[in-house]
């Protein structure tokens, strides 16, 4: 890994990275992160005791949208042909959290890290707004990238994680 930062020129001005002299390999990432609740909320989820629906199928939809348009999010991210996005919520009684991880795959030239980050942040975020009305209190954390795989730099995960929804 590289100490300079990529989407600076010599000049320190933003640019988009040239990955056009790259070799096309399949690159797949995965994210999480949590929304903790009020157990009461948790309760309603399952049971599917919110005015709005179903909370879970709206936020897997709300990850899968987002991480499709990716490159309308972050500025300087590449738009990626994705070959899947998989966004999976777990209920977490104990921790009082819904688990959400999203896994991005492509063939590709570049990463798709943003792609798996914006997908888990928009399906975390679409939790959080479909409980609102019953639980002010919540909140979004801990958007981490867990595993990427492909390309130049190989196969990283993060330490400690293991497993996931």
């Amino acid at each position: 890994m590289s100490d300079r930062l990529t989407h600076l020129d010599e000049q320190g001005r933003a640019r988009m990275v040239d990955v056009g002299a790259k070799a096309i390999t399949e690159r797949v990432c995965v994210a999480r992160a949590h929304v903790r609740m009020a157990a009461s909320t948790l309760e309603r989820i399952t049971t599917g005791g919110l005015p709005k629906g179903d909370v879970l199928a709206v936020a897997r939809v709300a990850g899968i949208q987002a991480a499709k348009r990716t490159a309308d999010w972050i500025p300087l991210a590449h738009p990626v042909a994705l070959d899947a996005i998989e966004i999976d919520l777990e209920i977490d009684t104990a921790a009082g959290c819904v688990q959400v991880q999203a896994t991005a795959r492509a063939q590709a030239r570049t990463g798709v890290e943003m792609e798996a980050l914006v997908g888990v942040s928009a399906a975390s975020l679409a939790l959080y707004d479909m409980c609102k009305g019953v639980d002010r209190g919540m909140t979004v954390e801990a958007v981490r990238l867990i595993e990427k795989r492909g390309g130049k730099s190989g196969h990283w995960l993060r330490p400690g994680e293991a497993g996931g929804p």
